[in-house]
């Protein structure tokens, strides 16, 4: 199906592997096109109502763009353009994207985790922009979402240092939800998965979306979280989740 990515679905999980552990899992053109395809397809498969993003193998989520690359194309603008976009994707996704970051995740890497809706991190972990040590900088979205994410202050003197942090360091800031041993990584990210799996999918789609309206500078969020609102409010959802709060009983959401 995918010759950079294995997936899999378990119990209405997606998990997407990026599988290419001998390059630390680089993003090279192929990478980003089948990510952008796999998105497609999860968006469109009613089997699949929440996603993970990992790395192959223990030492990397995604180490950063495949540079070797970066010496035939002619158009930068282009180029992050066409990441961006694939990125975006990711970030308004109506389903739930979850970062397992197991490793490095930089650069690139960094900026796809990202442009998840939230990260889990392995104790190993490090993440960091460090474009400007190729005379670059990042062009997949990392210095609008690495702002909003740690504050302004910090997020300059890690685009302009190409520092890295660790794991601890990335909680502190919040840039990840949570640390956890390495080989818990999948099953922590998949145990909070299925609590969100249990909850009505129009009010998790609308909820990412009113969520991601915070930065959008032309979308007025109180405006989008009233529409979303409203949207919910007539679902067979709300009356069931209504019917089973008045009853003491849970729930059964049919995304309706």
């Amino acid at each position: 199906m995918f010759n950079t990515l294995l997936t899999t679905i378990e119990n209405n999980i997606l998990t997407i592997t990026i599988n290419r552990p001998e390059k630390l899992n680089a993003l090279n053109q192929q990478v980003m096109e089948e990510l952008g395809s796999a998105m497609d397809e999860a968006e469109n498969d009613s089997q699949v109502r929440s996603v993970i993003i990992t790395g192959a193998g223990e030492k990397a989520f995604v180490a950063g763009a495949d540079i070797k690359e970066f010496l035939d194309v002619s158009d930068g603008e282009k180029l992050a353009k066409k990441g961006q976009d694939i990125f975006f994707k990711i970030e308004n996704a109506s389903k739930p994207v979850v970062a397992a970051v197991n490793g490095f995740a930089l650069g690139g890497g960094c900026e796809l985790a990202m442009a998840c809706h939230f990260r889990l991190a392995a104790e190993n972990a490090k993440f960091g922009q460090p474009e400007v040590n190729l005379g670059l900088i990042p062009g997949y979205g990392g210095t609008q979402r690495l702002t909003h994410l740690i504050g302004k202050g910090r997020a300059m003197e890690l685009l302009l240092t190409g520092s890295m942090l660790d794991a601890s360091t990335a909680l502190q800031y919040g840039l990840v939800n949570y640390v956890v041993p390495a080989n818990e990584l999948m099953s922590r990210t998949k145990s909070l998965l299925e609590v969100i799996n249990q909850k009505a999918p129009i009010a998790i789609r609308e909820c990412i979306k009113a969520v991601n309206a915070v930065q959008e500078f032309s979308t007025d969020g109180f405006e989008e979280e009233a529409k979303s609102f409203g949207i919910t409010f007539i679902t067979d959802d709300m009356k069931e989740g209504v019917s089973a709060f008045m009853e003491k009983r849970k729930a059964a959401f049919t995304g309706k």
